[in-house]
């Protein structure tokens, strides 16, 4: 039987925050800008926790290799870091979950890929107060390295092995199984289809953000 957690560690994008609707406006500013029409918001959303290469490669056909793929992304990234919080917002429940932590001193965090330059100020519109907050550039190593998801829990000064760490992709899990953390996996996020989070090496499953937060209020 998995142990009540001590501390909570989320994935920020797809996870914690629902992020995509201003991830889309920012992917079909890119497209306007290259004369073309915009991708309907369902053809974007699966693609947002793969970040703004996949974004680009969406929106542009455009890979890494190709010569003007850093500009675009670039482009988008400005676009995106412009307006980070017009419509991005927690997922439903979630906001009762991060009560019952602070009501119950229960601490918790963020471990995200995405760049400090983009999450920290996505975070503070959101009026949300971390105890951690790891983001892409804060480390030399990214998820699914165990790396960032130790350094948070360290900071919260709580051991890995009472740690959940919460993702909606399969690189989550990876990274909380190798920081000896219980691995949850969420069926609400960004996930592609044919993908079935079932099938990541997690220790929990959850399909809606719903059941997450009533098994985690339920949790000694």
């Amino acid at each position: 039987m998995t142990k009540s957690p001590r501390a909570l560690l989320f994935d920020l994008d797809g996870t914690l925050v629902d992020t995509a609707p201003d991830l889309a406006r920012a992917t079909n500013a890119l497209r306007a800008h290259h004369g073309l029409a915009p991708l309907p918001y369902a053809a974007i959303r699966p693609q947002v926790s793969n970040g703004g290469s996949a974004l680009v490669t969406l929106a542009l056909g455009l890979d890494k290799r190709h010569p003007e793929h850093d500009t675009a992304r670039q482009f988008l990234l400005d676009a995106y870091g412009e307006a980070v919080a017009v419509e991005s917002c927690l997922f439903p429940h979630l906001d009762r979950l991060l009560a019952d932590c602070e009501a119950r001193r229960r601490p918790w965090g963020i471990v995200t890929n995405k760049p400090r330059a983009y999450a920290e100020p996505l975070v503070d519109a959101l009026g949300l107060r971390p105890g951690a907050l790891l983001c892409a550039d804060d480390l030399p190593v990214r998820k699914p390295s165990p790396e960032p998801l130790l350094a948070a829990a360290c900071q919260l000064d709580v051991p890995p092995g009472s740690c959940w760490y919460i993702g909606d992709h399969v690189r989550d899990m990876q990274a909380a199984r190798a920081a000896c953390m219980t691995a949850v996996a969420v069926g609400y996020g960004y996930i592609e289809e044919g993908d079935d989070y079932r099938s990541w090496p997690a220790d929990l499953w959850f399909e809606t953000c719903d059941s997450l937060v009533e098994a985690l209020l339920k949790s000694a």
